[in-house]
């Protein structure tokens, strides 16, 4: 369940950090989303498959891969309602 939390966690951060940082700079409304939805979305099937290769004597190294590919969907489309609002 921590790693669940944890990759929560790192995503929602990541989404906020891009959308605050473009604020900082003040950008328009459509940069800072964009901004946010790219720090945010991180590839969690490159993270999978660095997983498999450098720690393959772990294999539960792989499962935050896994995890990050079903929470992305999931944050993903309240991001993007919450954008629409």
């Amino acid at each position: 369940m921590i790693i669940v939390l944890v990759v929560m966690l790192h995503n929602i951060c990541g989404l906020g950090l891009g959308y605050f940082l473009g604020r900082l700079l003040r950008l328009s409304e459509p940069k800072k989303r964009a901004i946010s939805i790219e720090v945010g979305m991180q590839n969690s099937g490159l993270a999978s498959s660095l997983a498999t290769l450098h720690f393959a004597a772990y294999p539960l190294a792989t499962i935050p891969g896994a995890i990050f590919s079903v929470w992305h969907n999931i944050s993903g489309a309240i991001v993007a309602y919450i954008f629409r609002k």
